[in-house]
């Protein structure tokens, strides 16, 4: 029997995750929530804050418009009616599972995903800080019954750091690496200097994730500049697609999934609707590029849009039509995902609900492939 994997859920970690989990000797580095004289709770380093934290009500982004409205008026903060039911628990979000038809959910940080570009300029502290959440999900994992899949956090600034956690939480029991897909330190991540965490991650069984995260913005910043908002910018969330698209781009055309065939890569949270064109120009670039040229970037022994297939899977959003974007490009690449418990996703982590609102029916084969199984290849399940 196929087994019902929710591709994008998000645990609500305390917010003494870091402080109490963090290495000794980095105490002081550790991120803590703290409170501002209106009672209103923001994530801080060293003291500055970094940003404010907004209560999530699944399904009602407006309740975070309601909030930021209230805070920027000079209210003070109060609890919100809308209680998260397993905000981070297992048993609880097990629990929960079962009353939507799900048997599994992947699952990525909530405040691990706001402040990563932040720590850039101290990478130490950025080290500690993901291996401390890191050091939490070990704590779960024992509970988590093979039902609940959590992601590690991970940076390639320093690839000894990279390959000892690696081996750290792999040995814990986690399958799914979130890094970041944007260059690290000028280099792009096709860079040679990378080919060690991608033979790391292949002899670990673990799977590379890409997520919506704090990362350096893609765009020129002039792009961005009229968007007097400080997080979230209206162009940033237009073009969600655009790092994780440039980073597979060049992972495949540079010959890194023909090197390492056995590396495995989600996208999840980035939307999926972009997946048919850019398969279509890839292909259509490599191909004028080694015709004009004489000789391609990399020598390669299927086309590139092979390899996204063989080795990609991306997270398609609710409303995006998954089963038509099968249709467009191929029913292996695709998973469904609630975001759940965030308030821009679904009101429940409901494959039900989210087979639903497809386009058309989907075949036996096909709801196999988006509720489970394509999510399952990424997990070695």
């Amino acid at each position: 029997m196929n087994r019902i994997i929710d591709a994008d859920t998000h645990l609500m970690e305390p917010g003494n995750v870091y402080l109490d989990h963090i290495d000794p000797g980095h105490r002081d580095d550790a991120l803590v929530v703290t409170r501002d004289d209106r009672g209103w709770p923001w994530l801080t380093f060293r003291g500055d804050r970094l940003f404010r934290i907004d209560s999530h009500t699944p399904g009602h982004p407006e309740l975070i418009g309601e909030q930021q409205r209230r805070f920027a008026r000079g209210d003070a903060w109060q609890q919100t009616e809308h209680t998260i039911e397993d905000p981070w628990q297992p048993a609880e979000r097990i629990a929960n599972l079962a009353r939507n038809d799900v048997d599994a959910s992947i699952l990525f940080p909530n405040l691990g995903l706001g402040w990563g570009e932040r720590l850039s300029a101290h990478p130490e502290a950025l080290f500690a800080n993901l291996a401390a959440y890191n050091s939490w999900l070990i704590d779960l994992l024992p509970h988590c019954e093979q039902r609940l899949f959590p992601a590690a956090t991970l940076s390639l600034r320093d690839l000894g750091w990279f390959c000892a956690e690696l081996g750290r939480v792999a040995e814990a029991g986690c399958k799914l690496a979130m890094i970041s897909p944007s260059p690290v330190d000028g280099k792009a991540l096709a860079h040679p200097d990378f080919d060690r965490a991608w033979a790391a991650l292949q002899d670990h069984d673990m799977s590379a994730c890409f997520h919506v995260s704090n990362i350096a913005l893609p765009l020129d910043p002039a792009w961005y500049a009229l968007d007097p908002e400080p997080a979230n910018k209206l162009m940033d969330t237009a073009f969600l697609y655009l790092a994780p698209a440039v980073a597979l781009a060049s992972l495949i055309a540079h010959g890194k999934l023909e090197q390492f065939p056995r590396l495995r890569i989600g996208v999840f949270e980035l939307s999926a609707g972009w997946v048919p064109g850019f398969l279509l120009h890839l292909d259509g670039a490599f191909h004028f590029y080694t015709q004009q040229r004489g000789h391609p970037l990399a020598e390669l022994s299927m086309r590139p849009s092979e390899y996204f297939k063989r080795q990609v899977r991306v997270n398609a959003f609710a409303l995006e039509g998954a089963a038509h974007l099968m249709d467009l490009a191929a029913p292996e690449i695709f998973m469904w995902g609630s975001d759940y418990p965030h308030a821009e996703g679904m009101s429940q982590p409901s494959w039900p609900l989210y087979r639903k609102v497809q386009p058309r029916e989907l075949s036996d084969e096909e709801a196999a492939m988006l509720g489970g199984a394509n999510a399952g290849f990424l997990l070695s399940l």
